[in-house]
């Protein structure tokens, strides 16, 4: 049966370590293999009278004597660490990880070990505050103190298996999932994770995206970040993420990039999306058109109800493009507006044009946006059509993107 000791790795390091009851130097830091599946310490950088040194760790032991750990080595065996070594202070200690479960970056205050007959295991990372006093020396006393008050301080343990170096280098520690868990969190939260880690770990992150789920992150990164993660991708990939967003995303980004880049970004875009976002390009910054979105579908006079139900079931589009859905003339022409409510409770052979609003709210691609704001207020909207000088109907605002310009609006005022 293995008897197992488990302990912090605060509590080792500086440590002397003995060999033969005397002392060969201190502990500096200890590692494991990055290529094993078992996260078993490997090798300890110890400081000597005669410099730094390596030693395998397999002769090793770590007893605890009157309150303290003491750090004990049968056989001296010196080794040179190579790629593979993952050192926990140099490469994880204090650095910054994914707490996947917060959604949140964090700080690894300290490491969890466990120490068995012959092995000594990494088991799992300390995030709490307890991990930062547990350094300082002054846990144990604080908590006796808090104690008198029923305060508790408790470690924040996350497990080292839900630990992947995503990342091996010198500089930066990846993080405490999978690249397969990170693609599950929601894309708003993703993108806080990215704009609060490192830059480099953030674009390894965002690179491990497919094309879909990059797209929708991009979209809830703030501008200096989309740039900076932009730049760094080739041409290619980002036209195949901009292709997987709505075209009014995509001008908000090309927006901020040099004209040369937008150029050469758009010859590589497919032809039809690339001639949509060049369209709302044109508009002045101020005008509905800037802003609207050309995801839209819009039905015939003639259709039935049956028949627009078929299709969307078809289409299976967004919710913020069916909030109503628009009815147009044979010339693309807008004539009404109908509700999700009135579509489905009316019967199926009952054309648009029998159950349609005749006279539909709607906004020109010309007009400022504050005027657009003025109609969505007076009339309570979740979407607004929006027409040019011919009634033809050349896309929709939703009621988010409207939100968020007074929310730019104010911050630039700020």
């Amino acid at each position: 049966m293995k008897v197992r000791t488990n302990f912090y790795l605060s509590r080792i390091l500086n440590n002397k370590v003995f060999c033969d009851n005397k002392s060969i130097g201190r502990l500096l830091d200890i590692g494991i293999d990055i290529n094993s599946n078992i996260p078993n310490i490997v090798i300890a950088k110890i400081k000597t009278n005669k410099g730094i040194k390596y030693l395998s760790w397999k002769s090793f032991n770590v007893r605890k004597i009157s309150g303290q750990y003491q750090l004990n080595v049968k056989k001296i065996e010196y080794v040179e660490p190579d790629k593979n070594i993952y050192f926990l202070v140099k490469n994880i200690l204090d650095k910054q990880i994914i707490d996947i479960n917060g959604r949140k970056v964090v700080r690894v205050n300290d490491i969890r070990l466990t120490q068995t007959d012959n092995e000594l295991l990494v088991i799992a990372v300390d995030i709490g505050i307890e991990g930062i006093l547990r350094r300082l020396a002054i846990a144990k006393p604080l908590k006796k103190f808090l104690k008198i008050f029923n305060i508790n301080i408790s470690s924040k343990l996350i497990l080292w298996r839900d630990i992947a170096a995503l990342i091996q280098s010198n500089e930066n520690i990846m993080l405490s999932t999978t690249y397969e868990k990170l693609s599950t969190l929601r894309p708003s939260d993703l993108a806080d994770i990215i704009e609060n880690i490192d830059s480099k770990t953030g674009i390894a992150i965002f690179s491990s995206l497919d094309d879909a789920r990059a797209a929708d992150v991009l979209e809830e990164l703030e501008k200096e970040s989309q740039i900076n993660i932009l730049k760094t991708l080739s041409k290619q990939k980002v036209a195949d993420i901009l292709e997987e967003m709505p075209a009014d995303e995509v001008a908000d980004v090309l927006d901020d990039l040099n004209k040369d880049m937008v150029e050469e970004l758009l010859n590589k875009m497919e032809r039809n999306v690339s001639s949509e976002v060049r369209e709302l390009m044109e508009y002045p910054d101020n005008t509905v058109g800037s802003l609207m979105t050309t995801d839209f579908i819009d039905f015939k006079e003639s259709d039935t109800v049956e028949q627009t139900i078929n299709r969307l079931r078809e289409l299976k589009p967004e919710s913020d493009v069916i909030y109503y859905l628009y009815v147009v003339d044979s010339k693309d022409k807008l004539t009404g507006v109908v509700s999700l409510r009135d579509l489905v409770i009316s019967e199926p052979d009952t054309k648009l044009s029998e159950i349609m609003d005749n006279k539909p709210i709607y906004v020109k691609d010309m007009d400022s946006i504050e005027s657009l704001i003025k109609i969505e207020t007076k009339y309570n909207l979740m979407a607004v059509p929006v027409v040019d000088n011919n009634m033809v109907l050349r896309g929709t605002v939703i009621i988010t993107d409207i939100i968020y310009e007074l929310l730019k609006n104010r911050r630039l005022k700020a």
